[in-house]
């Protein structure tokens, strides 16, 4: 569980009439390190709108830089409107300025945070994530545990800690549970066993989706006893299933009082899609591995996705889709991503391409097209097969108010992900935001 502490104390409003003087340029130092100089940007002369006495103010940066750690002091002379330009940024007052130019900062309400920027934290305080009623649900990529994975709980230990602060994490099982069938993928056959859920469940994970092309390695009936032992565990299975009906039943989770609904879809195939009688992963033929995109089957699942938002207080679709060993989605993605938040998606995070991919707001609502690979045993391939991002979203009630990108990396042999920084985590953001639009490229 995220530690809770109470901001309000920190954040408290300020008024305009602050007793000392200032400089145009704020050199009071942060705690960590700022955003670099933006150069170019222009100062302004607009100040922060006049706050109240129970207003919130927050100090919010570019998608794509690293978050800003201010000491007290440099948040009360930015919250005050007493700077205008600070360390190269220009101070700005709505989100939108942000969103468009990097070398922007801005001072906004708490409750105008929208997930397309970024909060400062202040005294080591973050006014999203730690807020008392925030929830945390983090998704991670592809786990694919088997094959060539010597152990699979030494594996999924280094990030365990990660993965179980989160109220809800959740992921893609790329294998199944049973063998009970002959192989249908040859030496790409994924096949578990049952002694995998609670190596799951002890890592932090709440729910997987199994909508995938390795579901169906082994066949139906393997197929069939993987949704079952998961249904029978504290695991809980979507995407799939012994029927149409039930691959299109979401995993519907409850934190803090708010209900949340994962839905997944395959878009890549070899697994089969589930009809009215039988067994395989709910599915939407598009391109690049299935054909032009068929619009009957988009709209079942935009039809699931409304029914989902009447269920729940927030709607989380995790496609299967895309290009493997590419950073940059297709543009049918943008597209079928478009109709996903029109029907009520609040947060859409896809896998299947074994990289990181970009990352779109569509109508406000983050897109991410790759997580890339959380565990995977590709020892064969570039360095990019063992990267990925595990995405932290913060939740207030059914307001998404921040995402974040925690980059990994993994060793050849014991395919473990392990948290990194520096320029390795820089590297790694920096393939999501070079292939990204909107508020989050980079």
């Amino acid at each position: 569980m995220v530690p809770r502490y109470d901001v309000l104390a920190l954040l408290v409003a300020l008024t305009l009439a602050m007793a000392a003087a200032c400089s145009t340029d704020d050199d009071d130092p942060v705690q960590g390190g700022s955003s670099p100089d933006a150069g170019s940007a222009s100062p302004t002369a607009t100040d922060p709108p006049p706050a109240s006495d129970e207003q919130e103010l927050a100090v919010v940066g570019h998608a794509t830089r690293p978050q800003l750690r201010l000491t007290q002091r440099a948040a009360d002379r930015l919250l005050g409107g007493e700077v205008r330009r600070w360390r190269g940024l220009r101070v700005a007052q709505d989100v939108r300025a942000v969103e468009r130019d990097p070398g922007t900062i801005a001072v906004v309400p708490v409750a105008d945070v929208t997930p397309t920027v970024v909060v400062a934290t202040v005294a080591g305080v973050d006014p999203v994530r730690d807020h008392p009623d925030a929830i945390t649900v983090a998704v991670a990529g592809d786990v694919m545990l088997v094959r060539n994975v010597p152990d699979a709980a030494a594996s999924l230990a280094p990030m365990t800690p990660l993965l179980r602060r989160a109220d809800l994490t959740v992921g893609n099982l790329e294998s199944t549970l049973s063998t009970d069938g002959q192989p249908t993928q040859g030496s790409d056959s994924f096949g578990g066993s049952p002694a995998l859920v609670p190596l799951l469940r002890q890592a932090g994970f709440d729910a997987v989706s199994l909508a995938n092309n390795h579901t169906g390695d082994f066949g139906p009936v393997a197929l069939v006893e993987t949704v079952d032992v998961l249904a029978d565990s504290a695991v809980v299975p979507f995407g799939a299933g012994a029927t149409l009906r039930e691959a299109s039943l979401p995993a519907v989770l409850e934190a803090g009082g708010t209900r949340f609904a994962f839905l997944g879809f395959n878009a890549i195939g070899e697994t089969p899609a589930a009809t009215p009688t039988g067994p395989g992963a709910l599915s939407v033929r598009m391109p690049p591995r299935t054909g032009p995109l068929v619009p009957a089957d988009l709209d079942r699942v935009v039809r699931l996705v409304r029914r989902a938002d009447r269920q729940a207080d927030a709607v989380v679709v995790l496609p299967h889709w895309g290009e493997q060993y590419t950073h940059r989605p297709w543009p049918v993605q943008r597209e079928v991503a478009r109709e996903l938040v029109a029907a009520g998606a609040d947060l859409v995070v896809g896998g299947h391409p074994h990289w990181v991919q970009g990352a779109d707001a569509i109508d406000g609502v983050p897109v991410l097209h790759s997580l890339g690979n959380f565990v995977f045993d590709m020892y064969w391939q570039p360095p990019q097969v063992r990267e990925g991002v595990v995405l932290e979203a913060t939740w207030w009630g059914d307001e998404l108010k921040a995402v974040r990108l925690v980059p990994y990396a993994m060793e050849v042999g014991p395919y473990a992900p392990r948290p990194v920084s520096g320029r390795r985590a820089a590297d790694i953001l920096d393939d999501v935001w070079s292939a990204s639009t909107g508020p989050f490229r980079g």
